[in-house]
């Protein structure tokens, strides 16, 4: 009882001035972005590595402490080494060799060639739109699922006569399906790790309510797709489709990502080393380092992120935010009821992680900057840690998958040639998702059943 305490009585007061370096950080990754882009460079807001743009905002929440130099290094690094901030970034690497390991043996084609070789005619746009998820589910990114399944959805959508930006917007809708379920994607690592839940339970919370923006999204597609004929496939390799179908399983029944991952790893490995003839263990071994390489940026970034929110939750920047937005929530909630004032909380946390996806154009980098404050959030109102993290997950996805200047829009435009905002025109599941999750808030909320009982 001391110890609790002890530890409200040092919590530092609410600052506005601490949330300074978080500032420096966003105006330096939009501002570069949005000068590159008048300029008209290609993948303007990814050309100053988000690391390199923290490294300023850490130096300033150094100097905002008034702390010695020594004790403020000190308080960064043990937000650099907290124990979340580690797993993650080690799930981070795992999930990186995994995925460069399966691409590198033939998995992510095998399991292209599975789903297209499956597809009936009048189900080509909703058959790329389940290839989509299961590969962004199983893999944990939705760039990496872009990177393999649009070359092939782009020549299905030539060879079928069917419309291109639709065909694309499917491609997008199906990866931010999986990039935002997936028990090894780094929005869910965040999320989860932010909020302090187990990944299962975060995964139970998320699917009811993307699981009617999926069906919706199918049902559109259905509609929209031109019965022709499927292009020709070769025979399914279902061995090189074993590693993806193995860690979806292992991952849902709620086995330890760490061990889904490495056993992941070890399959696909394996079935390189056995079943291709120039796979070497020198060869599987760069590919695993190559994952890690893949996954350098949200690495640093993560650690760097994290001891800079140590340092601006001790300079009482998060206390700051939390005490702004739990104003706003007062202000919405008029009956100031313990519904009203659920309800609104999971606003606020939708809208702070949407926002601040719209000035990173990353949604794992929104999840790690306002995951904090978000987490004090929920728990000054009532807001279970798996609701808070599936809502942080479900509007970064939301945000990311309309944003014209994200990666996975821009990366798209580049590989069917279109404008990236036709791309995003077309994400018509990121559109049913928000209106799932909004309609969750409102409609099937758990706190009506206390307010009435």
């Amino acid at each position: 009882m001391s110890n609790n305490t002890q530890q409200h009585s040092n919590e530092p007061a609410p600052s506005a001035l601490a949330l300074l370096p978080l500032g420096i950080f966003l105006a330096l990754f939009i501002g570069v972005g949005t000068y590159l882009t008048m300029q008209g460079v290609d993948f303007a807001f990814y050309q100053l590595p988000a690391p390199v743009a923290a490294l300023p905002a850490v130096i300033a929440a150094i100097l905002l402490s008034k702390e010695k130099l020594n004790k403020a290094i000190e308080q960064f690094l043990r937000g650099v080494g907290h124990s979340d901030i580690i797993a993650m970034c080690m799930i981070y690497l795992l999930a990186g060799a995994f995925a460069s390991v399966a691409k590198a043996t033939g998995g992510v084609d095998a399991t292209v060639n599975l789903g297209l070789s499956m597809l009936p005619a009048s189900m080509i746009l909703p058959g790329i739109f389940v290839i989509s998820a299961f590969i962004a589910t199983a893999m944990g990114t939705s760039m990496g699922t872009i990177a393999a399944v649009a070359p092939v959805a782009l020549g299905i959508a030539q060879t079928a006569g069917m419309d291109v930006a639709l065909t694309a917007g499917v491609v997008l809708s199906g990866a931010m399906f999986g990039d935002n379920l997936s028990i090894i994607s780094d929005t869910t690592i965040a999320s989860t790790r932010s909020q302090g839940c187990q990944m299962k339970d975060k995964f139970r919370e998320n699917i009811r309510i993307a699981l009617p923006a999926a069906i919706a999204a199918i049902l559109l597609f259905l509609f929209s797709s031109t019965p022709t004929e499927v292009p020709a496939t070769t025979d399914v390799e279902w061995l090189k489709v074993l590693p993806y179908i193995t860690i979806l399983v292992l991952a849902v029944s709620g086995l330890n990502v760490f061990v889904v991952l490495s056993i992941g790893i070890l399959l696909a490995g394996g079935i390189g080393l056995f079943g291709t003839p120039d796979y070497s263990l020198s060869t599987y071994g760069q590919d695993i380092y190559a994952g890690f390489g893949n996954m350098q940026e949200i690495f640093l970034l993560s650690m760097l992120i994290g001891g800079m929110g140590e340092l601006m939750r001790r300079q009482g920047g998060l206390a700051y935010l939390t005490q702004l937005i739990s104003k706003v929530i007062r202000v919405f909630s008029k009956q100031h009821s313990k519904a009203q004032n659920l309800r609104a909380s999971e606003l606020g946390i939708a809208g702070l992680v949407g926002l601040t996806n719209c000035c990173t154009a990353n949604n794992t980098v929104a999840i790690i900057v306002s995951g904090g404050v978000a987490r004090e959030l929920a728990e000054e109102n009532g807001v279970t840690p798996r609701r808070s993290a599936s809502l942080l997950d479900i509007f970064s996805c939301v945000v990311q998958g309309v944003l014209p200047y994200g990666a996975q829009a821009l990366l798209l435009g580049s590989v069917f040639g279109l404008s990236p905002l036709e791309v995003v025109s077309h994400s018509y599941y990121c559109f049913f998702l928000a209106f799932a999750a909004i309609a969750a808030i409102f409609i099937k909320h758990p706190a009506r059943k206390l307010a009435t009982a």
